[in-house]
């Protein structure tokens, strides 16, 4: 079997599955996703499998795509990819299947913004369609504050910066988040992510315990995952303070070097065993 591993840079978690693909004997290939060029005439790629784990979102949807189209089997494949590399994409995947989600708008000018804003109540999250990591998330506690922050990203005058994506802001249960990991049809582990600070992630300093799977919240997950084409992927769960369990993001390149010992699962052998399937199928 022919296995290839797209990658950027290698992180705790390459580094994890490769071991994970040696110590069961197999061999595979990483592919630099900053050194590939592909020969789209040919449209032949000498693979069986390819598992995804680029840091850049154009480099892993464009190479997503062209090995899909080869009929090479990708974890995660490019609709994947696609839905839940965009937050507008992904919230409509959600209500489309009826997974509940943070009240949302969309507008394409800063007096709709505003308009959208003051629907929402006082404070509202603003959030670019495309990005990771909590990157360029702003709660936005009154109206002077939204004007200035409009007007910025007005100025800044990119394509990124002329969608306005705005949530209702959830004020979460002991300062925490979820985030949940669904392999194929099972939630097979969740972290708590507690933080002094609004944003939570783990990647900003927000720190790990374990969340136990209730059925619940695997309903949740799993109901998530299939909205967005299933798959690998991560689920992040908002619970607020009456303990309403509502589905903020899905993450289709998963972190989770946080997460193994946390909750006693071995992710990576997850992944590489999902893997094996996709090719087996």
């Amino acid at each position: 079997m022919k296995i290839g591993v797209l990658c950027s840079r290698i992180r705790v978690e390459e580094k994890l599955i490769f071991a994970e693909f040696e110590r069961r004997g197999l061999a595979f290939q990483r592919i630099n996703d900053q050194e590939i060029v592909f020969d789209l005439n040919a449209g032949r790629y000498p693979y069986d499998v390819i598992l995804e784990r680029s840091i850049e979102h154009n480099s892993a949807l464009y190479t997503l795509k062209i090995l899909g189209d080869a009929g090479v089997p990708t974890v995660n494949t490019y609709q994947v990819a696609d839905t839940c590399g965009d937050k507008f994409k992904t919230t409509q995947a959600l209500i489309r299947a009826g997974v509940p989600t943070p009240r949302t708008r969309l507008a394409f000018t800063p007096a709709a913004a505003i308009q959208a804003i003051e629907e929402l109540g006082y404070p509202a999250v603003l959030k670019p369609c495309i990005g990771s990591w909590g990157r360029l998330i702003a709660k936005v506690n009154d109206c002077e504050a939204a004007e200035a922050l409009l007007e910025h990203k007005q100025i800044l005058g990119s394509y990124h910066h002329s969608v306005f994506y705005i949530q209702e802001y959830i004020a979460k249960r002991e300062n925490r988040d979820i985030r949940a990991f669904v392999v194929g049809d099972d939630c097979i582990g969740a972290i708590y992510r507690s933080s002094g600070h609004w944003i939570t992630n783990t990647a900003r300093g927000g720190k790990a315990s374990n969340c136990p799977v209730t059925p619940a919240l695997a309903d949740i997950c799993i109901g998530a995952a299939r909205a967005v084409g299933g798959g690998v992927v991560a689920i992040d769960v908002l619970e607020d303070t009456e303990g309403r369990l509502l589905v903020n993001e899905v993450n289709y390149t998963m972190e989770f070097r946080n997460s193994i010992d946390t909750t006693g699962v071995n992710i990576p052998s997850q992944i590489v065993e999902y893997t094996l399937a996709a090719a087996r199928r």
